[in-house]
């Protein structure tokens, strides 16, 4: 068979192939895609400044991506420092803990983002629903899975009415601490909330 002859589906799927970006270079683009929305913000990133700025085509982000509401979230999701799909200590308290531990390094500047992210979404809903869709949805669902191991091991009662609001007190305690206290939500004090709100919510103190 000449390769003219090649079944349409053979060819679209080697043209997906070819495009298809090396993990490195995925990862140098979502990191300038971060680092521009640092600088500029929401608004005033543009594809063409993402292209400029990693030595891309446009075209190719596009191919990769969506649009710009796509990119970002996706930036963001894998720029975080700790993804809870990875965290799994063996107990509900250490992956706990270990969630935040791992989110006081970033927590200033993921602040900062997504307080800005958060007013640009409210009036754009292509960008409220990548950011659902691509970043905090995720991110649910590997919180529950994390609590469906906690059940499974017997750590936590499976009808506990707790299991349903544990995304709720997780970011509560990021939100309501600046807003009541005008403080930061410091390692120490997550990991007092942890004890003294979540595990006994739980019934896993």
């Amino acid at each position: 068979m000449r390769a003219t002859d090649q079944p349409t589906e053979d060819r679209d799927t080697a043209r997906v192939r070819r495009s298809r970006l090396s993990p490195e270079r995925e990862r140098e683009l979502y990191e300038a895609v971060v680092e521009l929305l640092g600088e500029v913000g929401y608004e005033g990133l543009t594809m063409d400044a993402v292209a400029a700025r990693t030595r891309s085509s446009k075209a190719t982000l596009y191919r990769q991506w969506k649009g710009k509401p796509q990119l970002v979230a996706t930036a963001l999701r894998h720029t975080k420092p700790v993804l809870l799909e990875g965290v799994d200590t063996g107990s509900i308290r250490g992956d706990l803990r270990e969630i935040a531990r791992c989110s006081e390094t970033a927590h200033e500047r993921d602040a900062a983002l997504m307080r800005g992210l958060a007013h640009a979404s409210h009036d754009n809903p292509d960008l409220h629903q990548a950011l659902r869709e691509l970043l905090i949805f995720p991110e649910i669902d590997a919180l529950h899975a994390l609590l469906r191991r906690a059940v499974d091991r017997g750590e936590v009662a499976p009808d506990r009415p707790a299991l349903n609001y544990v995304v709720h007190m997780m970011c509560g305690a990021f939100i309501t601490r600046p807003l009541v206290e005008g403080k930061q939500p410091d390692q120490t004090y997550l990991l007092e909330y942890i004890d003294a709100v979540i595990l006994p919510a739980l019934g896993a103190a």
